[in-house]
């Protein structure tokens, strides 16, 4: 790839679309082994910037301007004020519901411009996407009002407050400790209030937000930070504080470990390191068993995913949140630290930067901070003044984990802490000619393949870019459930060769201004909200569709539907795991088995099943 241009496409943009839709998967899988998205390198010195400069340079100048112990331009004051756990976390959340933060770019299919979150946001007539509209009052309906701007612009002020607001010292300390401040417990009430009433009328800011990681944040500073600054508090007081927030990020940590375990995961790493731009290409094969002939996973990337990852996501937070020694707690640290930086030095597809860079810094502001005056046989769980007081804290943040691996249809793969696990709810529509231009026509919206003609400096002629927005289907075919995705489509559609085929997140980033890899935000809801807006006809728009797998590691099958924009959902069914992940991304011996489990009284597939596939709907 150029500094300014993208990789040369692996063949010519208009022969390349004359292909099947399997030789075009193909070909975009093999290509994408050694050039990932073929992004122009602009484009990662751009996020870079974004990531060190906006996020953690500015967000330490606030935290510098309004606290006494925090200087910008003396990096050894950075780590020993726990202050700056809770600013940079509001100053992430911030940027993160602007739009600054995670799936900001084109690598989440926002070209041009790169920006989504608050222009769609702050604009009556968009699409929102309430909860559970039909059983909460007041929350019912799919579009945008006045009340839900005025709600957003309230959410943006509430977190700007405690961002702004002055930290005040802290009086009662271990022995030991250096001074120490904090954000006025009373400044996260409004954050705390808004947000979950932003997220009833629409979950897509609440998720945006990343609220499963920073509102249990605010959450204990406001209760556990009121118990600091109380009358008659102790120096305990101030340590229970430090312990529960080693535990929201032990938590995050262990509960994304555990979801990696399963066959998913394994087939995450190739594609991720496939698109590192400072990646060896023989590093890159190496991951793959026998590119370009198979693309599955290598023992190489086993052990990236399993021991790189699994392994040191739910050992070494254990190890961190049980130790007390202050060697062992400082390894543990700087292990996470070197975790977050390998990934964040990948770009992953929808490109979650800032927040590996938020909490590769805090495991060392956490457990090797505070100045001279660290001591991990202090600031450890055995030293929780309060024992029964960690039932409710570890009840409140395992619930989204526990709820969401025994029933994900449920939740979201984000409080389910399924981040980059492979295992996610997910989809790819199939639409008819001219039924993705149609789409220009609500608020806001232009497909991708229209916005990349219009990139600067250097635009894409019209094949090109359809050939590029193609290589996410690429992207999705190399994970485990694209493989059951296309295979549903295939099983389905006799005319698939003639529609237009797009990956689920690039269609939701474009309705929504908003998609991290959770399926649930474009399933049958959006599909409705789009069909009462466009009225289209039977089979214009069909959405293969899949849930996240239950309890991955005990392999029961996942479930899939097939989604028609008229007739709703119209067929329901299953498939192993285990027949998608010993597949090529291609399917060259065909579609996986499916089991229909339901279809729609008087529903027919435009194409029968073929023999061995399932039974007929």
């Amino acid at each position: 790839m150029g500094f300014i241009s993208p990789s040369p496409q692996p063949v010519e943009p208009s022969e390349f679309l004359q292909l099947p839709l399997r030789e075009r998967i193909r070909l975009l899988a093999v290509h994408w082994v050694e050039d990932g998205f073929g992004t122009p390198r602009v484009l990662h010195i751009v996020y870079v910037l974004k990531m060190l400069g906006l996020y953690f340079g500015v967000g330490l100048w606030i935290t510098a301007m309004t606290t006494a112990g925090v200087e910008f331009t003396d990096p050894s004051t950075w780590f020993d004020n726990i202050v700056v756990y809770q600013k940079l976390a509001v100053w992430l959340m911030l940027l993160e519901v602007i739009g600054l933060g995670g799936a900001f770019g084109p690598l989440c299919g926002h070209f041009v411009p790169m920006l989504g979150n608050i222009r769609y946001w702050i604009r009556p007539g968009t699409i929102r996407m309430a909860p559970w509209g039909r059983r909460v009052p007041f929350t019912g309906g799919d579009e945008r009002t006045i009340v839900d701007v005025l709600l957003y612009l309230g959410v943006l002020a509430s977190l700007a407050y405690p961002l702004l607001r002055s930290a005040e010292p802290i009086a009662l300390l271990p022995q030991g400790t250096g001074p120490q401040e904090l954000i006025p417990p009373a400044a996260f009430i409004p954050i705390l209030v808004l947000m979950p009433l932003m997220g009833l009328r629409d979950k897509v800011i609440f998720l945006a937000a990343r609220s499963e990681q920073y509102l249990p944040i605010m959450l204990f500073s406001a209760t556990f930070g009121w118990l600091v600054t109380r009358d008659g508090a102790s120096t305990a007081d101030f340590v229970n504080l430090v312990v529960a927030f080693k535990i929201i990020i032990c938590v995050v940590w262990i509960g994304a470990g555990v979801s990696k375990l399963g066959e998913h995961f394994i087939n995450v790493v190739p594609p991720m390191v496939s698109n590192s731009p400072g990646q060896l290409n023989v590093v890159k094969r190496r991951h793959y068993r026998n590119a370009p002939e198979d693309l599955r996973p290598s023992r190489v990337a086993w052990f990236m995913a399993h021991v790189g990852g699994t392994t040191v996501e739910i050992a070494i937070p254990l190890v961190l949140l049980l130790t007390t020694n202050n060697t062992i707690a400082l390894a543990g640290a700087v292990a996470m630290l070197i975790f977050h930086v390998f990934i964040t030095s990948t770009f992953p597809l929808a490109v979650p930067l800032e927040w590996n860079v938020y909490f590769g810094y805090i495991a060392i502001v956490l457990w090797a901070g505070f100045g001279d005056g660290f001591d991990a046989s202090v600031y450890n769980i055995w030293e929780f003044s309060e024992p029964l007081l960690l039932i409710p804290i570890f009840a409140v943040l395992c619930f989204g984990p526990v709820l969401g691996n025994l029933r994900p249809d449920l939740v979201s793969f984000l409080p389910s802490m399924r981040q980059y696990a492979g295992n996610w709810a997910s989809a790819v529509w199939a639409m008819k000619p001219g039924v993705e231009e149609r789409l220009n026509e609500l608020p806001l919206v232009e497909n991708q393949v229209d916005q990349l003609q219009r990139m600067q400096p250097m635009p894409y002629q019209k094949d090109d870019a359809e050939m590029t927005v193609q290589k996410a289907l690429a992207w999705r075919s190399m994970h485990s459930q694209g493989r059951g995705l296309f295979s549903v489509l295939y099983e389905h559609l006799d005319d698939i060769e003639g529609r237009t085929v797009r990956e689920g997140e690039f269609i939701c980033n474009a309705l929504l201004g908003w998609n991290f890899g959770d399926g649930h935000l474009h399933d049958e809801r959006l599909v409705a909200a789009v069909q009462r807006r466009l009225n289209l006809q039977p089979g214009d728009l069909v959405v293969a569709y899949c849930e996240s797998q239950a309890i991955p590691w005990a392999n029961p099958p996942q479930a899939y539907r097939v989604i028609d924009a008229a007739l709703g959902v119209v067929e329901r069914g299953t498939w192993n795991v285990k027949d998608c992940v010993k597949e090529q991304p291609w399917l060259p011996n065909g579609p996986i088995p499916l089991e229909v489990t339901w279809a729609a009284e008087g529903y027919q597939r435009q194409q029968t099943l073929t023999s061995g596939s399932g039974q007929h709907a």
